[in-house]
């Protein structure tokens, strides 16, 4: 398998109106217009053609779960044929594990604080439950913990 930074030397060659950038995970800064990418040889090649994906997709911001969930999973189909032209295999189970993370995410912001069923996202952080009428607020929780409020 190529290195890391043998592709990303090639990325950078290919896109070089985007940064790239060694941090702690692989994600897309749109602000910063930077795909921040980790030089560990135990990850798989296919997070950062994901990453560099959402910058080609011009990925920013997203008002409700569900966008979110599309974004990533546009990003997965763009970093698939990406990966062709990088002749890097992107395994099934790699994108399925990672859009997963999250669909669980969207799952557990959605579920009532109160009874526990399947809510409707009404607006950016509030939901309601179509069984007993709750209404609550979640935080962000991609990159920390879940929390949810009575409203």
């Amino acid at each position: 398998m190529q290195s890391i930074n043998s592709i990303v030397l090639k990325l950078k060659n290919s896109y070089p109106k985007i940064n790239f950038k060694t941090g702690s995970d692989f994600c897309w800064s749109a602000d910063d217009n930077t795909v921040f990418y980790m030089e560990d040889p135990t990850v798989h090649p296919g997070l950062l053609l994901h990453e560099l994906a959402h910058a080609l997709l011009n990925h920013h911001n997203y008002k409700m779960d569900i966008e979110l969930v599309s974004m990533e999973r546009q990003a997965w189909d763009l970093a698939i044929e990406l990966s062709k032209k990088y002749k890097i295999i992107i395994p099934d189970d790699l994108m399925q594990d990672h859009l997963d993370t999250y669909r669980d995410w969207m799952h557990l912001r959605s579920k009532c604080i109160n009874c526990q069923a399947t809510g409707v996202q009404k607006s950016n952080k509030t939901y309601q439950c179509p069984v007993c009428s709750s209404l609550w607020q979640a935080n962000e929780a991609r990159f920390c913990s879940l929390r949810r409020y009575k409203k």
